[in-house]
C-alpha cells in the first residue's frame, strides 16, 4: 500500500498522503527550490538534490522522514587536465538520479551531469569519483541530448549483487560493471540512433537512452527509453530488441512491473522540438508481453488539449504492481489503483513535475 507520493518539482519537494478518496496534500520540503533528485533508502533514510542554478548543488538528508533535514557532501570532480579533445567540462552541474542500495544501508550511488559516476558508502557524508567509467576513452566521443552536456541518469542495481551495475547515459549508450565499477563494459546491441547517418546508427557509444530500468524480479530483462524507439533486453541488456508501439515510440518515463518482468509502462509524446501528446491526447502506454504488443491506457486521462509531458523519473510503479504515478511539466499529477486501466487526477496545481517517488509496502 502506497503511503506516500513525493513529487520532484521545480518548486519543492510536494509530498502526499494516502487517504479515503485517494492522496492529498501533505506539506512541501524546500519550499521553491528546484529538485533534481531523491532516493529512499532500505532503512527509511530520505536523500534530495537540490540544482540551484548559481548556487550550484546541494545534497540534503533526512533520517525521519522529512521532519528534519541535514546538508550532506555533493559529488567533486577532480580538476580537469589540459586535454583538447575532452571537450565536455569537470564540474558538478547536477545530481541527475540518485539510487540506495537495498542490501547495504549507506550506500549510495549518483549520476551527473556531465555523465559521471559517484558512490558514497557513508549516506552522503562523502563521495568518490568512479575513475574507471569516467576515464573510459568513449567518454571523449559522449555529448548532449536533453541538456548540453552528457548525463548519466539510469542506475539498475541487481537485487541480488551490490557489485553488478548498468548504466544509462544520454548520449552514451548503455554500460555494465560486474565488480563494483573497477571495469567496465559497453554493451546495448541493437539500439539504433536514427538520427544518425545510416552507417553510424548502431554505434553503441552514440546512443541517446533516455532511461533504463532493469526488472526487479528478474534483472535479466532490461527496457529502455530511447530518444526514437523502445527497446527490450532480456539477456542483462547485452543485446536488445526494438519495439513498435502506437502512436508514438518516443517518450522519456519507463516503469516496469515489480513481479511481472515483461510488464512495462511508457508515456508516448510528439518528439523532437514538439513534446506533447500525440494529437493532444494524454495516454500510457502498457505491454504484458516483453514488448510484443502495446494497450493504450486512456481512461480517466485528458483526450483533447493536454500539453503533459512526462520527464525521465516522473513515473512510477508501488512493489505491488497495482499503483502507479506519475506527474507532468504542465504540474498535473494522476495516479492508477489497477495497473493503469483508470487515472485519477491527483492535483492540477503543482509545479513542473521532475520525478516521483512512492513510500510505502
Amino acid at each position: 500500500m502506497v503511503e506516500s507520493i513525493l513529487f520532484w518539482t521545480r518548486k519543492g519537494l510536494v509530498e502526499f498522503s494516502a487517504s479515503a478518496d485517494g492522496f492529498e496534500y501533505n506539506r512541501t520540503h524546500f519550499l521553491g527550490e528546484p529538485v533534481s533528485a531523491v532516493a529512499v533508502g532500505p532503512g527509511g533514510d530520505w536523500w534530495c538534490s537540490l540544482a540551484l542554478g548559481h548556487f550550484g548543488c546541494k545534497l540534503h538528508r533526512s533520517t525521519d522522514r522529512g521532519a528534519h533535514w541535514q546538508e550532506v557532501a555533493v559529488p567533486v570532480y577532480p580538476e580537469k587536465p589540459d586535454d583538447p579533445d575532452d571537450k565536455n567540462p569537470w564540474a558538478l552541474e547536477q545530481i541527475w538520479c540518485l539510487e540506495a542500495d537495498s542490501h547495504m544501508p549507506g550506500r549510495l550511488w549518483a549520476g551527473t551531469l556531465p555523465g559521471g559516476l559517484f558512490r558514497s558508502d557513508d549516506g552522503g557524508d562523502s563521495w568518490s569519483l568512479n575513475e574507471a567509467l569516467w576515464h573510459t576513452p568513449e567518454r571523449k566521443q559522449w555529448f548532449g541530448g536533453g541538456f548540453d552536456h552528457p548525463g548519466l541518469h539510469s542506475i539498475a542495481i541487481h537485487p541480488d549483487d551490490s557489485d553488478a551495475l548498468t548504466v544509462a547515459i544520454s548520449s552514451g549508450g548503455v554500460w555494465k560493471t560486474e565488480d563494483a565499477g573497477n571495469h567496465w563494459r559497453q554493451v546495448g546491441q541493437g539500439l539504433r540512433a536514427e538520427y544518425l547517418p545510416e552507417d553510424m546508427q548502431f554505434n553503441l557509444t552514440h546512443q541517446d537512452v533516455h532511461r533504463l530500468v532493469a526488472a526487479p524480479s528478474d534483472p535479466q530483462w532490461v527496457w529502455v527509453q530511447h530518444h526514437n524507439g523502445v527497446f527490450v533486453s532480456s539477456d542483462g541488456a547485452e543485446t536488445f530488441t526494438e519495439c513498435h508501439p502506437e502512436p508514438s515510440a518516443f517518450g522519456f518515463a519507463l516503469a516496469v512491473h515489480p513481479k511481472q518482468p515483461k510488464t512495462a509502462w511508457f508515456v508516448p509524446g510528439v518528439k523532437d522540438e514538439y513534446r506533447f501528446p500525440v494529437d493532444q491526447a494524454l495516454l500510457v502506454n502498457r505491454s504484458d508481453d516483453g514488448g510484443n504488443s502495446f494497450q493504450a491506457q486512456r481512461q480517466g486521462l485528458p483526450q483533447q488539449g493536454s500539453f503533459d509531458l512526462v520527464y525521465r523519473h516522473a513515473l512510477a510503479v508501488d512493489h505491488r504492481g497495482d499503483t502507479l504515478v506519475f506527474g507532468t511539466t504542465t504540474g498535473n499529477g494522476w495516479f492508477s489503483r489497477d495497473g493503469g486501466a483508470h487515472w485519477q487526477l491527483l492535483s492540477h496545481t503543482l509545479p513542473p513535475v521532475y520525478g516521483v517517488s512512492l513510500l510505502g509496502d
